[in-house]
């Protein structure tokens, strides 16, 4: 069983269900699912680009992404409807644990002039939103094959009704929020 998935089960539900005084184990929120959406803005001039990103994020997050496509033309970006643009993956289960692990302990300390991340990023329903600037961040990217640096957001959806319930397990999580 993974680390922060143990520390969940015998911490976190403990002292959320006595914080918010839930009456049963199940109404306590838990992390749902990750989504890490890499744009790929140059693909649109070099699909070599788009291939580049694909294996980036597969290194980052241990599952193939998927390729997002286009959904209408934009004229002054030279952008058809359908043509790839970026790349995403959905984490679940162990993988998403895992990730999570990786970016609260490893990933943002390194992140330079780090001071947390924001609090004000919930969207309202108890969902995070995370904006990386770099994709040298993770221990996994080889420095030396990287040809271009790209950002990346991070959703972690959690079943958390609202975001102070959300912001509460995050935090417990080990997600370093701003002072």
């Amino acid at each position: 069983m993974n680390r922060l998935k143990e520390k969940y089960v015998k911490e976190i539900t403990p002292s959320m269900m006595e914080k918010f005084s839930y009456k049963s184990i199940m109404q306590t929120p838990q992390v749902d699912k990750i989504v890490i959406n890499m744009g790929v803005g140059d693909a649109v001039s070099n699909a070599k680009n788009l291939d580049k990103a694909v294996d980036e994020l597969t290194v980052i997050s241990g599952q193939k992404p998927m390729i997002t496509k286009a959904k209408n033309s934009i004229a002054g970006f030279r952008l058809r409807e359908g043509m790839p643009i970026g790349t995403k993956v959905t984490l679940r289960g162990e993988r998403m644990y895992e990730f999570l692990d990786k970016l609260v302990s490893v990933s943002l300390p390194r992140v330079r002039d780090f001071h947390g991340v924001s609090k004000k990023a919930f969207d309202g329903r108890g969902n995070y939103t995370l904006g990386i600037k770099e994709q040298l961040i993770f221990p996994e990217v080889d420095y030396d094959t990287v040809d271009k640096v790209r950002g990346m957001d991070i959703v972690i959806v959690t079943t958390a009704k609202t975001d102070e319930e959300s912001r509460e397990l995050l935090t417990q999580l080990g997600m370093p929020f701003q002072k």
